[in-house]
């Protein structure tokens, strides 16, 4: 029964009011109160004469207090199921569905499945063997056979051979083993693999300071002709304006094809002194007409831009480039931008760009930063953000700066063409010809500059079967280009130590021994210690290291911060990718030659939309609507069924987070704190992904 609303005209009423207000409900109870104080039974025995219920009162308080607070518990805890609950059946949907990642037909260029199978293989039997392990030394934990190699001395051989006795014996000839045949080269691979990760976590300190030291002396790159201040610097009121070739380059990517058409030709440079290829090498009859239809009505709006196909995809990107490359009017253009065609410059953007080669005849390269319209989609695009912001605010720029040599990035840069020409063009013997064309250049003795102030805005990869495929391509490529390039680096003019950095730290210590140790030093001997603890790992290596390297990682992207311990366990997670990738690049196996087009979303930034709606005429903002007609009849034609795109599960992903939980099982029967933490949630982190549940999520 609900109390009185009149209670504080009653003079003789015994009680004491609690009112308590909830946060984020609807209701309050506004009112606790005893009527009924004389009828209660209960009383504190060291209750004092007068105040018979007064403790009684207080108790009552103290209950509803703690009732309040346990609702608040049990919200909490409902939440924590729900998505407990959630993720359960986005499990259960996930491997009922059964689509895994050797469920996609391999292309002629693509390794053969045995190829595919080995490296899973070797996880799958490495689990296995671990599960035994496991197993094992529980059984010998609980007899109290769990001993070290100092204590082997102390362990008794029973005079019997029954089955405990056979049990002990078989456990005593594994630490006998372990210790005289596993301990000393596990012990050195691990020093070997830390002392790495030490040389790596120096450079990449060495790196941080010099973007500090770029900061702290406000050093930025400056147009040897400029005279004006800095503002007439940035937008670009030089009055120099070459001839200057623009191409965009696409394949399929209808998502994509109208937004990046309309922000190259939206550009401010007199349209007498440039040219747009659009060069497409679709296979997708309706996503040909789509894009020719584009640039068509671009052209008759005045647009100084050609539509060029290519019946043979040759070479993939590297061909089409050194296809349009030989068409006979290039030569009548000093310099040529590239595009990818999710990329929507600025339309400042040449002009604050090509300035930099004037007067400076040694220039080859002007490459600009890239910023993302999705950096906040999802944890995949977030994660992915804080690497490239390291990669753009620190590397690229102080190799800029320092050395006048980086990676071209493949898109967002203004080549010399005499650049290109001196270095031999375009050549489609790897995977990264951005990369192959920038070292050629660079051995030639042509200087790189890169502008962090001037962005080009792109997409991220949305899912983790899109980023995971780039990453293969961005890091297999790397090996080959080292295996054929390595002779050339050794027999150039170059210097000394420009032949040291291209070669210890351009390749082998940021494309090479970042994936090696990274893999075997936390996905193989750390696990592997758990089961051999006689070699040791100590816990700065594992923990501290680790945790400082990814705060200086995240530093270029301060509002990413929440975000440091998934990227570190991402980061861990993704070295199984760059290591079979690195794998098959310097060992020329068949994945290598794997060119994927990276998908896209078709996002756009709503700068520039309203951008592109305040510069371009009336006619132009309806020219972009595609011929529906044309696109109708193409779509009555039959054709092929089209795939479908569906979440998968990667056995690869999967077969370690079950050994790295198998390792952090193990590591209990030790007391290792750190080691059980870290292999725990480094554990969960591979199953998330390999169920393909940090990404887009296809229903």
């Amino acid at each position: 029964m609900a109390p009185p609303f009149g209670w504080w005209d009653t003079e003789g009423q015994k009680g004491t009011p609690v009112i308590v207000k909830m946060e984020n409900p609807n209701w309050s109870i506004s009112e606790i109160s005893s009527l009924d104080d004389e009828d209660d039974d209960y009383q504190f025995p060291a209750a004092s004469p007068g105040k018979k219920g007064a403790r009684g009162k207080n108790a009552k308080q103290i209950t509803w207090v703690l009732l309040l607070k346990a609702h608040r518990a049990a919200g909490c805890l409902t939440q924590l199921v729900s998505g407990a609950v959630g993720l359960a059946a986005a499990v259960r949907r996930r491997i009922a569905s059964g689509h895994t990642d050797s469920d996609a037909v391999a292309s002629p260029q693509e390794e053969s499945p045995v190829l595919r199978s080995r490296f899973y293989s070797f996880i799958k039997a490495f689990l296995w063997l671990s599960l035994a392990l496991l197993v094992f030394e529980v059984v010998a934990y609980f007899n109290g056979w769990h001993l070290t190699a100092a204590e082997m001395p102390r362990l008794v051989l029973p005079s019997s051979f029954d089955f405990q006795g056979l049990l002990m014996s078989l456990y005593a000839g594994w630490l006998s083993f372990r210790v005289d045949y596993i301990v000393p080269p596990l012990q050195f691979l691990a020093d070997a693999c830390v002392i790495l990760f030490l040389i790596q976590s120096a450079d990449r300190l060495i790196l941080c300071l010099g973007c500090f030291w770029i900061r702290f002396k406000g050093i930025k790159p400056v147009p040897k002709s400029a005279t004006g201040d800095s503002k007439d610097l940035e937008s670009g009121s030089d009055d120099y304006c070459p001839m200057v070739l623009i191409q965009i380059p696409m394949c399929n990517e209808k998502e994509v094809y109208q937004q990046s058409i309309a922000a190259v030709c939206n550009l401010d440079w007199p349209r007498s002194n440039m040219l747009i290829q659009v060069l497409d090498d679709s296979s997708d009859p309706a996503t040909q007409v789509l894009i020719r239809e584009e640039v068509e009505k671009w052209k008759q709006d005045g647009a100084p831009i050609l539509y060029r196909h290519r019946v043979l995809r040759d070479g993939y990107k590297a061909g089409n480039l050194k296809s349009a490359m030989n068409c006979s009017y290039v030569k009548d253009y000093e310099f040529v931008t590239i595009f990818d065609a999710d990329f929507q410059p600025s339309p400042d953007f040449l002009k604050r760009t090509v300035p930099h080669f004037k007067d400076n005849e040694e220039l080859g390269l002007v490459q600009a930063r890239w910023s993302f319209v999705n950096k906040d989609e999802n944890l995949l695009t977030r994660l992915q953000n804080i690497n490239l912001c390291f990669h753009f605010e620190v590397e690229q720029q102080v190799n800029g700066e320092f050395l006048n040599f980086f990676g071209f990035n493949g898109t967002a840069g203004v080549w010399r063409i005499k650049a290109l020409e001196d270095a031999g063009g375009w050549l489609e013997r790897t995977t990264v010809e951005d990369m192959d064309i920038a070292v050629r250049a660079h051995l030639n003795g042509w200087k790189f500059i890169y502008l962090n102030d001037v962005e080009c805005q792109c997409e991220l990869p949305e899912s983790y079967e899109a980023y995971r495929k780039q990453q293969h391509r961005w890091h297999s490529g790397p090996m080959q280009l080292f295996r054929l390039c390595l002779p050339d680096v050794i027999k150039s003019e170059i210097g000394f130590w420009k032949k040291s950095n291209l070669i210890f730290l351009f390749f082998l210590l940021r494309k090479l021994i970042l994936p090696f140790y990274s893999f075997t030093l936390f996905c193989i001997i750390l696990p592997l210690t758990m089961f051999v603890p006689e070699a040791e790992l100590p816990s700065w290596v594992v923990c501290y290291i680790p945790a400082t390297m990814s705060l200086l990682n995240i530093l270029p992207a301060p509002k990413s911060f929440p975000f440091i311990v998934p990227y570190l366990l991402f980061e861990n997670t993704m070295s199984v990718t760059k290591f079979n990738a690195m794998i098959s690049g310097l060992f020329q196996l068949g994945s290598a030659y794997e060119w994927v087009v990276t998908k896209k979303s078709g996002r756009s930034s709503e700068g520039d939309l309203t951008s592109l709606t305040k510069d371009e005429p009336k006619q132009q903002r309806g020219s972009s609507m595609p011929n529906l007609e044309s696109i109708a009849k193409e779509d009555l034609k039959p054709k092929k069924e089209s795939k479908r795109r569906h979440n998968r599960i990667y056995r690869k992903e999967l077969a370690l987070a079950f050994l790295l939980l198998t390792a952090a099982a193990r590591s209990l029967l030790s007391a290792q704190g750190i080691h059980f933490y870290f292999l725990m949630f480094q554990g969960i982190a591979f199953l998330l992904v390999g169920l393909d549940l940090i990404g887009e999520q296809i229903d």
